[in-house]
């Protein structure tokens, strides 16, 4: 996980550091098993088009479960986090929320190394997240201030960390997936042995640009994995509105596809190591990531006027995948409701904490408007509408 590999330079602060990390010396519970092996069965069957479907049975350990429960647990509190704050009008703009989603990035992250890329729409914090940022870094790029991950200059939908792997964050529906191919494509290109992931809604599994990109894809046989987080409603729109084939595993044809529980952290894992050896050898493989979302579409959408509250709430107690990992745990006699509850109070400390960090942070510089504009050394001018007056130079 990279919550649990990468630990922050910033401050030495405690808010700073992968939560995985910081809870580890935290609880009191001693498992002397638990690095051993636990086959733990998916939820439910993969359903495959054009390739077998990889097994059922998952290979985990406590410790791991442990890392899924601990991250979250933490994605899902700052996700609230950052709905209070867009109210209170810290965060202005778009704000577009994961909590329901975590599974995918978290059992996504278990499958694959830094190496990898990943590259996803605006719905971003926890992808960021779990490649190895911070809660500092989030927060402040949320509230607009330079000690944000992309300079306060980004805000909700442009987070980016290119250390770890991590593309952005991107506004344009659909146009994250054409750049993920590319890097697909310099990978092969530079023999590296690794694979992209391209996330993208089912709203956006019609766009055009999707199958232009699969089909150079599978022309040159990319590493390339396209990934479908189905939530089932683009923006107010649902799937079955949008799309005449809404099973968009098997929208490739040409290409092998897999449905996914993305409820279940165990079955993302299972899924994302199967289909990072298969495009490792065969080329690009579709991944349909069958998830939810708990709120609207974005902070400006209350979500409830084309689903009802019956819907969401039969999904947090039937599908939730926090509470799968947390009955997991509990069946398993990994820990006691004592120390998950220690854990979702310590959460919210590290939450609450990286907040005040973060708004202590400055605000950017004006001049910094004229940064990351042009390529260094060209267009250093700025002229007035007539092309008369020189207005600045940029640095």
């Amino acid at each position: 996980m990279a919550l649990s590999r990468f630990a922050s330079s910033h401050f030495g602060s405690n808010f700073l550091k992968p939560a995985s990390l910081l809870l580890s010396s935290q609880r009191h519970r001693s498992f002397s098993s638990s690095n051993e092996t636990l086959t733990i069965e998916t939820s439910i069957p993969f359903t495959s088009h054009n390739c077998e479907a990889p097994s059922r049975s998952v290979e985990t350990s406590a410790s791991e479960l442990m890392s899924f429960f601990n991250d979250m647990v933490l994605m899902r509190r700052m996700e609230i986090a950052a709905d209070s704050l867009y109210k209170a009008k810290l965060i202005r703009g778009f704000c577009h929320l994961y909590d329901g989603q975590e599974a995918v990035a978290v059992g996504m992250e278990a499958a694959i190394n830094s190496k990898d890329c990943v590259i996803t729409a605006y719905r971003d914090h926890c992808t960021f997240l779990s490649r190895g940022g911070t809660l500092f870094e989030i927060f402040s790029e949320l509230m607009g201030r330079s000690g944000g991950c992309s300079k306060g200059k980004g805000g909700s939908m442009h987070f980016y960390r290119k250390v770890g792997g991590f593309y952005g964050g991107h506004g344009i529906v659909g146009a994250q997936v054409p750049l993920g191919v590319g890097l697909a494509f310099g990978q092969k290109y530079c023999k590296d042995p690794n694979v992209t992931f391209s996330l993208y809604g089912d709203g956006a599994a019609n766009q055009g640009q999707l199958f232009e990109a699969l089909n150079i894809a599978a022309l040159w046989d990319l590493p390339a994995i396209l990934v479908c987080e189905n939530n089932h409603y683009g923006m107010g729109t649902a799937e079955w509105r949008s799309a005449k084939s809404p099973a968009y595993y098997k929208r490739g044809d040409y290409a092998p596809g897999l449905k996914v529980d993305g409820m279940d952290v165990l079955a993302v894992k299972q899924a994302c190591k199967f289909a990072k050896e298969h495009a490792l050898k065969s080329g690009p493989i579709i991944l349909e990531m069958d998830t939810y979302r708990y709120h609207g579409h974005s902070m400006s959408d209350p979500g409830s006027t084309y689903r009802t509250r019956d819907e969401i709430s039969g999904v947090r107690q039937e599908r939730d995948p926090i509470e799968r990992v947390r009955k997991l745990v509990l069946a398993h006699d990994i820990s006691t409701e004592k120390e998950l509850k220690d854990i979702e109070k310590e959460a919210r400390k590290q939450v609450d904490e990286a907040i005040t960090k973060a708004k202590e942070s400055d605000m950017p510089d004006p001049s910094d408007l004229f940064t990351n504009v042009y390529v260094k050394g060209l267009g250093v001018e700025a002229y007035g509408a007539d092309r008369k007056e020189l207005k600045a130079t940029l640095p």
